[in-house]
């Protein structure tokens, strides 16, 4: 019974019409409304794998992402300028807007998830990145690595290399350079920040945007839809041992939905996750906020969340 009611309270979708609003852009999780130079972004209880939206929504998904999100951001301020401004409400983030680098900076510091997959399957060169041989799942990378990706605005994301990205000219050179001195400078804060609160900062993305000819880092960052995260205590153990490490991250929906014969291919029918699932899954995120940014998650049970939100943005005064 907690279940369904927790359920009727998550944000499917959202349908606002705020004063001045001029565009909104329904993207997988979060719902981004543009007024003036400012974006109104709202994190949405929807849940993406395989660039696929999944039936059910996630109980305080959204929430969970736009705290975990704004905690980083605020952590990394000093190394590059982020696009937020307010988090007025758990679910909405405002700030300014960007023009969208239309290319994810993917950084790995293991041999996890994707590029797990591609070496398993044979391949020792990612995003024109050679990979040493002997490698076993989860092993650390010499030195964290950059795989781009381009960032489509329907369909799939591709893998892309540095030479590929500026022979097509997606990215003017100097733009792209600075790209990977933050890329590499904010991995490195967020492992610093994962180890001293006992996890690991496996592998993220980060997507950057361009405002008055400055190049500011946008969207979300270190959550558990961007990053993968390993326990820290242990992982030795494990690795020596060759057992699974033990992880907070998305990819544990990803395995279930393997497991139930999904990857988003053709022809594959999108399993419906029972309750109970969904339930592991918030539970999940809820623990990931409080372990990583050191402070306990308040459940929002409002039984009026899109009045709520319309109401913090309007006293925001954009």
């Amino acid at each position: 019974m907690q279940v369904k009611k927790e359920m009727e309270q998550t944000i499917r979708e959202t349908n606002f019409n705020f004063t001045g609003q001029t565009h909104v852009y329904h993207g997988k999780v979060r719902d981004v409304y543009t007024i003036g130079n400012k974006l109104v972004v709202i994190a949405t209880d929807r849940i993406s794998a395989f660039d696929h939206i999944l039936p059910k929504p996630i109980p305080q998904k959204g929430a969970v992402l736009n705290q975990i999100a704004a905690h980083f951001l605020k952590a990394t301020q000093d190394i590059v300028p982020n696009w937020l401004l307010a988090t007025p409400h758990p679910n909405v983030a405002i700030g300014t807007r960007c023009e969208p680098v239309r290319i994810e900076m993917v950084i790995r510091g293991y041999m996890a998830g994707h590029s797990a997959r591609e070496y398993k399957a044979g391949k020792r060169v990612l995003c024109g990145v050679t990979l040493p041989e002997g490698l076993k799942e989860n092993d650390a990378f010499p030195t964290p690595i950059i795989t781009p990706s381009t960032k489509a605005v329907e369909g799939h994301d591709e893998d892309i290399s540095r030479e590929d990205i500026l022979k097509r000219g997606l990215v003017p050179e100097a733009i792209y350079t600075q790209m990977e001195q933050y890329t590499r400078a904010i991995f490195a804060r967020g492992q610093k920040m994962a180890n001293e609160r006992g996890l690991i900062l496996v592998d993220t993305k980060y997507e950057f945007g361009i405002s008055e000819g400055k190049v500011m880092l946008i969207d979300e960052i270190h959550t558990p839809d961007s990053s993968r995260y390993f326990y820290l205590e242990g992982y030795e153990d494990r690795q020596k041992n060759g057992e699974p490490q033990k992880q907070l991250s998305k990819e544990f929906v990803r395995q279930w939905l393997m497991a139930n014969g999904f990857q988003g291919k053709e022809g594959q029918q999108m399993p419906v996750m029972p309750d109970e699932f969904v339930n592991t899954i918030t539970d999940r995120y809820i623990e990931l906020h409080d372990i990583i940014t050191g402070n306990k998650f308040v459940k929002n049970t409002s039984a009026n969340l899109l009045g709520d939100i319309e109401a913090a943005v309007k006293a925001y005064g954009i």
